[in-house]
């Protein structure tokens, strides 16, 4: 039986189409591990174009630049970042836990990140970004859990908001204590870094009776 394809399309032109967004996955796969192993400065297109078994030319041909690729790759991961990270004023150390898991889970979505912002630090400034956006977003969050009495009003919400990210990526960006606890620890086990953090960001900003 012949495939169907799209009203319009070819059955040629379909696999064409299927073709090019394969190989377009492929490079942002491949650049995603690159920059979060070399950076920005240290990514090699050439390198990207042999993990996604393509070429150079292809390369350029979905990204006019590696600073394009790199941009493209962080704005993904930080969407999936947001989505997978939703705040609840409510249960902060909640919050926290969550943000702890998904670097746990993802610990090249930290390196990308911080890549970035050595690198880049011009784009920290920029207003407009969509991460910037829900930054904003959650801190209009955190002002209206105080103004219903779910969180201490003397916080300054922007400290409450970088305190508990600093807390919950601490051991993500402490790889050399994280290897030591493996050995010095009382408890070696992830859970028991987690809970300590939470317990931290829960001494801080405690649930609402």
């Amino acid at each position: 039986m012949p495939r169907s394809t799209s009203p319009g399309r070819t059955p040629d032109a379909a696999t064409s189409s299927e073709s090019t967004d394969s190989t377009r996955q492929r490079i942002v796969a491949a650049a995603k591990e690159e920059f979060a192993r070399h950076g920005i400065a240290g990514a090699r297109v050439d390198r990207i174009a042999k993990q996604a078994r393509t070429s150079k030319e292809r390369v350029y041909a979905y990204f006019r630049s590696k600073e394009a690729l790199y941009a493209h790759v962080a704005e993904r991961e930080t969407t999936a970042l947001v989505e997978a990270t939703q705040l609840d004023p409510a249960d902060l150390p909640g919050y926290a836990g969550i943000l702890f898991d998904h670097f746990a889970a993802r610990p090249d979505h930290y390196r990308l990140i911080t890549w970035g912002r050595l690198e880049l630090a011009e784009s920290a400034d920029n207003t407009t970004s969509p991460l910037q956006a829900t930054i904003v977003g959650k801190l209009d969050k955190l002002r209206d859990a105080q103004r219903i009495g779910l969180l201490d009003p003397a916080w300054d919400p922007v400290d409450v908001l970088a305190l508990i990210n600093q807390i919950a990526m601490t051991w993500a960006g402490q790889p050399e204590i994280a290897a030591a606890a493996a050995d010095q620890a009382v408890d070696p086990s992830i859970t028991a870094r987690r809970a300590a953090l939470v317990t931290a960001v829960e001494r801080m900003f405690p649930r609402p009776d």
